[in-house]
């Protein structure tokens, strides 16, 4: 199988195009039209010789994708299914903007996918009872963000990893996605306006406080003391929740970026009066935001166990608690159920569509 060109930094190409007789300014001409003009062909650079065009249509693809198919809700969330070319399949959610203020109106956020599957099993993620399927390459992405962007001809303001996988199990391909997608050169995404969410992988949110990533970093709470995090993340038994803090508190000395804290209500379960005075602690520790999001059914997966117990807190609960942070003086925002009547909604992404279609 070829190389996809997306994986490859400037230094990268430069040297290659060097090993077969090239000039390396030559990599910068080939980046350009594959990052800004967005050619598909390297047919299309037009402004290199014929004989090096043919030398990277005979080593390298620029596709990431086989086939890509897409769901309309009635809110304006669009989610996306891409068939990778090993048969692997993975989703992508454009959200609609949930904003009122004109500044912020324009706003288009991509939910973007790091792994095929996820191995991480939470009780309350349709995408955990996939298991672990592969890592995604850095190219594919990036091309979740490309593709979207020539299907809807307009262009994304905001990068979210929430969806798919956890980004910091796949640190290096993420990184590198990163550093891509922020390249000034290339205009593809302002920095900050990234954002990525980990279920709390302790040496690799270090590690990305000390790689000063231009992204922001948001925390799968969801419980404010380690045996209720345990009980819905299975993994937060090998990241203690205390040394979890801590890193998370490291993050913000290195990198002087507010930290987010996700925390999905479950009814009588995190929602009462203690779970607000220990989160609200746990909020003074560093600069954060909490958002709140409603828990979504994943009855569609067949949950069984503990998972199955799950409930969702009312719309008047949440916003009790709401209330009751920002009484105790923490930024707290109450997040929409966007793309909910598609299965694309926080938690869902579990390749609906596709099952559906092979039962056909």
């Amino acid at each position: 199988m070829k190389k996809n060109i997306k994986n490859l930094t400037l230094p990268e190409l430069q040297e290659y195009l060097v090993s077969v007789g090239e000039s390396k300014y030559r990599a910068k001409q080939i980046m350009l039209k594959i990052f800004v003009e967005r050619i598909e062909s390297f047919d299309e650079i037009t402004n290199i010789p014929k004989t090096l065009r043919i030398n990277l249509s005979e080593n390298f693809d620029i596709s990431s994708f086989a086939n890509t198919k897409s769901q309309h809700s009635s809110d304006g969330t669009i989610k996306y299914l891409f068939e990778l070319k090993d048969g692997s399949s993975i989703e992508s959610v454009l959200i609609p903007c949930e904003y009122t203020e004109e500044s912020k109106r324009n706003r288009k956020t991509l939910c973007v996918s790091s792994q095929a599957g996820c191995a991480l099993d939470c009780t309350f993620c349709a995408t955990g009872k996939l298991k672990f399927k592969r890592n995604l390459k850095a190219s594919e992405i990036i091309d979740q963000v490309l593709t979207v962007e020539k299907l809807t001809k307009s262009k994304l303001t905001n990068i979210v990893f929430m969806g798919m996988g956890e980004p910091l199990l796949n640190y290096d391909n993420v990184k590198r996605a990163v550093e891509l997608l922020t390249n000034p050169e290339f205009q593809l995404i302002k920095k900050r306006k990234i954002t990525i969410s980990t279920s709390g992988v302790i040496p690799k949110i270090i590690q990305l406080a000390d790689d000063k990533l231009p992204v922001k970093l948001a925390l799968s709470l969801h419980a404010p003391y380690q045996e209720l995090r345990m009980k819905l993340m299975p993994s937060a038994e090998k990241w203690k929740f205390e040394k979890l803090i801590e890193s998370v508190e490291y993050y913000y000395r290195q990198t002087k970026t507010p930290v987010t804290f996700e925390y999905i209500l479950f009814e009588g379960l995190n929602d009462t009066i203690s779970d607000i005075k220990l989160l609200s602690k746990l909020a003074r520790r560093v600069p954060t935001k909490i958002n709140l999001i409603p828990y979504h059914t994943i009855e569609f997966t067949n949950p069984t166990g503990f998972s199955a117990e799950l409930k969702p807190a009312s719309k008047g609960k949440i916003q009790w608690f709401r209330m009751e942070l920002l009484k105790n003086g923490v930024q707290s925002f109450q997040r929409t159920s966007s793309g909910l009547d598609i299965d694309a909604a926080c938690g869902q992404l579990a390749l609906k569509s596709l099952n559906q279609s092979n039962k056909q």
